[in-house]
C-alpha cells in the first residue's frame, strides 16, 4: 500500500500520530483529522498548518485514506462514518511501517528509554549531516518538534511494543534499551512480551543488527536465534549529559552505539558534542519553574514503577538537600492493579507523594484498584503517601510547599497540567 494524497488522521494529536501527520505534510500529502482535546501537540499542529477539529470533524468528501490512533475504537462515530463512505482505514503504526518500508530504517524499542534514545540519535545523525527522517515519542526540544524531516531513505522510528506494534516495522537495526513487564492489558506475563520481542528481534536480517544488552536475564532469551549481528552498548564512553540519571547515561549509550554502527564513519567526538548538547524532551524530567513559595517544579512522564523509582533516585543525587515530593497520576486500572506493590514501593522513595485518581485512558473503569488502595499500600510499606480525590486538591497540596522542596509531577496522563499551574 502507498500513501494516497488526501488523507484523515483521528486521534492527530497523540504523538506518534501527530509527527507521522507532519511527515505526510511535509512530503505534500493533504492532511486534516481530529483531537477530542485541545493540547499543546494539537496547537502546534496548527500552527505548521494542519487543519485539526476538536471533538469530531468532518471527513472531506475526497479523502483517500483514513489513519487512526489505536486509542480510537471501531465504534468510533468518524471511524464508522468513514466505513459508510467506503474510505479504506489503517493504525498508526501499519502507516508508519508502510512509509518507512523502502528506507534504511533504526527503530528503538524497550521498555523504558525509548524516547530519549531516539531523539539523542537524531540529533547525532543531524548534527553529523546524515539527514535522518526522524519519528519521536515526544517534542524535543532541540527539534521544537517530534518529527525532524530529512532524507526519504533514512528513518529513524520510536517503536512500541503495545499490541505488537513493533512487528509492522522493518528495521535494518533495532535498539532495544531494556525489557520488562508493562502494557500488562495485552501481555498477560513477561513470557508473552518477551515473545514479542523475540518475534521483533528474528525479524532482523543478517545484514543488520541489534543494539542491547545481550546481558540483561529479560534479553538474553529472546537473542538465541537471532541472524542479526547483536552490538552491546552498555560499555560505550559517553559524555556529561544535561539529563540525570544513570538511565539516561544509558539511553546515551545505545543511541552512541546505534549511530556509530549505522554510519561507521561517524566520529565518536562528533556523537559525544551531540549528546553533551542535547536539551532532552517535553515531559522528561522537564524544568516548569517554580511556585510563589520557591519550590522547584519539574514534570516527567514516568509511568512504570522502574521508571518512578529511577527518576526519584536521579533527583535526589542532583539535589540532594531537597525535599522529594510526587504528584503521581497512575495511568490504567490493568497496569495499577498488575504492578500495584512494584509502584508502592517506588513512592516510598519519596519524601511525601500524592496520588490521583486513576486515569483510565482506552479501558472502562476496575473497582477492584483505586488510587486509595494504591497509597494505602505504599503507607504499608512504611511511605508517606496520601490518596488525594482532584487535581485541585493537589494543587493546593503542593503550593504549601516551600523553597525547600523539589516538586515532581509525574505519570502519563494529563498531571502536567498541574504542574503548569504551580509553576511560574
Amino acid at each position: 500500500m502507498k500513501m494516497p494524497q488526501n488523507i484523515y488522521m483521528v486521534g492527530i494529536g497523540g504523538i506518534g500520530m501527530s509527527a507521522l501527520a507532519q511527515y505526510l505534510k511535509h512530503t505534500g500529502h493533504s492532511v486534516h483529522g481530529s483531537d477530542r482535546d485541545e493540547s499543546p501537540v494539537v496547537t502546534m499542529l496548527v500552527q505548521k498548518g494542519i487543519a485539526v477539529s476538536v471533538g469530531h470533524g468532518s471527513i472531506p468528501d475526497d479523502t483517500e485514506l483514513l489513519i487512526y490512533s489505536d486509542a480510537v475504537p471501531e465504534i468510533n462515530e468518524e471511524r464508522v462514518r468513514a466505513k459508510e463512505m467506503g474510505i479504506p482505514q489503517t493504525s498508526y503504526f501499519e502507516a508508519l511501517g508502510v512509509i518507512s518500508a523502502d528506507a534504511r530504517t533504526i527503530a528503538v524499542a524497550g521498555t523504558h528509554g525509548k524516547t530519549t534514545t531516539t531523539g539523542m540519535l537524531a540529533l547525532i545523525l543531524a548534527q553529523t549531516r546524515k539527514e535522518p527522517t526522524a519519528i519521536i515519542g515526544s517534542i524535543v526540544r532541540d527539534f521544537g518538534s517530534n518529527f525532524l524531516p530529512g532524507r526519504p531513505d533514512l528513518f529513524v522510528v520510536e517503536a512500541c511494543e503495545y499490541r505488537d506494534h513493533v512487528l509492522k516495522l522493518s528495521p535494518e537495526i533495532l535498539v532495544i534499551t531494556n525489557l520488562e513487564l508493562d502494557h500488562t492489558d495485552y501481555f498477560p506475563d513477561l513470557a508473552a512480551l518477551q515473545n514479542t520481542f523475540r518475534a521483533a528481534a528474528e525479524k532482523v536480517s543478517s545484514h543488520g543488527f541489534i543494539i542491547t544488552n545481550p546481558n540483561d536475564p529479560n534479553i538474553a532469551p529472546i537473542l538465541e536465534n537471532v541472524f542479526a549481528k547483536i552490538v552491546d552498548y552498555t560499555h560505550l564512553d559517553v559524555p556529561s549529559l544535561s539529563q540525570i540519571g544513570e538511565f539516561n547515561r544509558m539511553n546515551a549509550r545505545a543511541a552512541k552505539a546505534a549511530a556509530l554502527t549505522a554510519f561507521p564513519d561517524i566520529a565518536g567526538a562528533d556523537a559525544d558534542q551531540a549528546l553533551t548538547g542535547f536539551q532532552g524532551s517535553w515531559r522528561r524530567f522537564e524544568y516548569k519553574g517554580e511556585t510563589p513559595t520557591g519550590a522547584v517544579v519539574f514534570d516527567d512522564y514516568a509511568h512504570h514503577p522502574t521508571a518512578i523509582a529511577k527518576t526519584i533516585d536521579a533527583a535526589r543525587e542532583k539535589y540532594p538537600d531537597k525535599k522529594i515530593v510526587v504528584a503521581f497520576h497512575p495511568h490504567l486500572y490493568s497496569r495499577t492493579k498488575s504492578l500495584l506493590l512494584e509502584f508502592a514501593a517506588a513512592l516510598t522513595k519519596a519524601d511525601i507523594a500524592y496520588v490521583a485518581p486513576i486515569y483510565a485512558a482506552r479501558e472502562t473503569p476496575d473497582p477492584s484498584v483505586s488510587h486509595h488502595i494504591l497509597a494505602n499500600a505504599a503507607q504499608n510499606m512504611g511511605g508517606t503517601v496520601d490518596a488525594l480525590d482532584s487535581f485541585d486538591i493537589i494543587r493546593n497540596r503542593l503550593l504549601e510547599e516551600g523553597d525547600n522542596t523539589l516538586i515532581i509531577t509525574m505519570g502519563a496522563g494529563d498531571i502536567y497540567k498541574v504542574a503548569e499551574q504551580i509553576a511560574d
